[in-house]
């Protein structure tokens, strides 16, 4: 049976997903599961999670729960990443409110942006400290990393550890759920091929037995009868980028929003009111999951109270069931982009379908994506690899220039203006950055 880490298992709910996604399968109902944090309260409220889980599903796993994250990755066959470095207070309210002072506003804040350069440069450091423990401790492991800025994250790995890394999100899957639901066509029956980079990846091909099915998306879009996106969001976003580009995008409306120069602009609130774009979005959301953490808490430590197991969309317990059980599946994984996309840079991080067997995860060959979808591409590409450069170098000059060629920044201010943005972020995030003080 493998042996199965969580890092950053305090993440209880996410923890909870991907924990009974795996005991799920009968293959991995004896594995080894390590579960490490460096919070032990909210790691012991996982450890009790992972017992109930247990007990639900009727399986006889091994639970370890460490705080000792060189213990937790002894000889480890898969470590499941998820941490989040300085947490919602205080990084995550600095990337926030300190480019509020210079009237740039943001939504998310962890992809690209300012707040996702500034999360990347903290979080980097940290994963390429844990690949060192990996390479000496379980130097065959399989990395699957949930933590964003994901494209960031990947390519730094990959640049500077030896540590198979394999990036995974759910926006490629959970897209394709919500135009199934726009368009009233069961997902079981659809077939899709999506490719780009994580958050920035379009459906090349949307179809239901050989029956192209844009169409019918287009046809949603010109009546306005979509749905709404993530979290119940309006979803007018991606509509728009449909009707400019001919594809769908796979991040949600509020997302995407921050990725481009359009549509927020300090100066024109008639376009925050036109797409209904949640400024602040993360922050509020953080905010509403604080307070709802403790009765989450009460419930699952609740010696009474049993836990419902239902499989997620997510691939993590996916490519573990298929690499142990040999059974083929399809997932889409942020890899390394050697000679899989034609037109985006080699090295940088793509997001494609990968097969996933015995023989491990294999990414698909895309050949080129449509110019234009490329060329929108590059200009997050270029944000993402100055920043992975300022991580790797130390060298504070392209966290500078990272900011300069971001679409949302450099839409919103001018260059002096960014640079003391840039200023200000690195003197308020103290020993988060130390490289670059």
């Amino acid at each position: 049976m493998p042996k199965i880490t969580f890092i950053g298992a305090g993440s209880v709910v996410f923890a909870k997903n991907l924990l009974g996604d795996i005991l799920s399968f009968a293959e991995l109902g004896e594995s080894t599961i390590v579960l490490h944090d460096i919070d032990a309260a909210r790691l012991r409220t996982t450890e009790i999670v992972a017992h109930k889980i247990a007990r639900a599903l009727d399986v006889n796993p091994t639970i370890v729960a460490t705080t000792d994250r060189r213990a937790a990755l002894d000889r480890a066959d898969y470590a499941i990443n998820m941490i989040q470095v300085g947490g919602y207070k205080p990084a995550t309210v600095t990337d926030f409110e300190i480019p509020k002072r210079y009237g740039l506003r943001q939504t998310i804040a962890d992809t690209l942006g300012i707040g996702g350069i500034m999360r990347g440069l903290r979080t980097i450091p940290v994963l390429l400290d844990m690949a060192r423990d990996m390479e000496e401790l379980c130097p065959d492991v399989l990395h699957l990393n949930y933590v964003n800025p994901m494209a960031m994250n990947c390519w730094a790995l990959n640049r500077a550890s030896s540590i198979r890394t394999v990036g995974l999100c759910h926006s490629v899957q959970g897209t394709a759920e919500r135009l199934a639901q726009d368009i009233g066509v069961p997902l079981a029956e659809i077939n899709y091929v999506c490719a780009g980079i994580n958050h920035l990846a379009f459906y090349l091909r949307f179809e239901r037995a050989g029956e192209d099915l844009y169409p019918r998306i287009r046809e949603v879009m010109e009546a306005g009868t979509y749905g709404s996106g993530f979290r119940g969001l309006a979803d007018h976003v991606r509509y728009e980028m449909l009707r400019r580009t001919g594809y769908f995008v796979t991040e949600s409306s509020e997302h995407f929003s921050e990725y481009v120069p359009w549509f927020i602009k300090r100066d024109r609130p008639d376009l925050i009111e036109k797409y209904e774009i949640p400024l602040d979005e993360y922050i509020l959301r953080c905010e509403l999951q604080n307070v709802y953490w403790e009765h989450q808490k009460e419930q699952f430590e609740r010696a009474d109270a049993a836990i419902s197991v239902e499989r997620s969309q997510e691939y993590g317990a996916r490519i573990i069931h298929s690499r142990e059980s040999g059974e083929p599946r399809v997932i889409y994984g942020n890899v390394p982009n050697d000679g899989l996309i034609d037109n985006l840079p080699r090295g940088c991080c793509v997001e494609v379908p990968c097969l996933v067997d015995k023989n491990g995860v294999q990414p698909t060959r895309i050949g080129s994506l449509p110019p234009h979808l490329a060329a929108l591409m590059r200009t997050n590409i270029n944000v993402q690899e100055l920043t992975v450069e300022a991580a790797l170098t130390g060298k504070r000059e392209h966290i500078y220039h990272a900011a300069m060629l971001d679409p949302h920044t450099a839409a919103e201010l001018d260059l002096d203006q960014i640079w003391h943005l840039v200023d200000d972020l690195i003197e308020a995030h103290g020993e988060w950055l130390p490289a670059f003080r």
